[in-house]
């Protein structure tokens, strides 16, 4: 009756230092994909503000290349009036 007691008790054992290294293993996993997750999504918005500052200055070029042809137009419709 001893034995089949013990054989209980460490099976029980077993199953619970199995169930806790499991949970400890998920719980590793679940940590390193959350820095994985992470790590991607910083890497995205750097990404997304280097190209918002590209279009800034991109829109800025093309304002001013506006602006100057604007200042052409003028002056050729000036000169086709005189």
């Amino acid at each position: 009756m001893i034995e089949v007691l013990a054989a209980v008790i460490g099976a029980g054992v077993g199953v619970a230092g199995l169930s806790t290294t499991s949970a400890l293993t998920r719980r590793n996993a679940d940590r390193e994909a959350v820095i994985r997750l992470t790590t991607g999504v910083e890497s995205i918005a750097s990404k997304l503000e280097e190209l918002h500052l590209d279009m800034k200055e991109d829109r800025k070029q093309i304002h001013s290349r506006l602006n100057d042809h604007d200042v052409r137009l003028g002056q050729l419709e000036g000169k086709q009036r005189n």
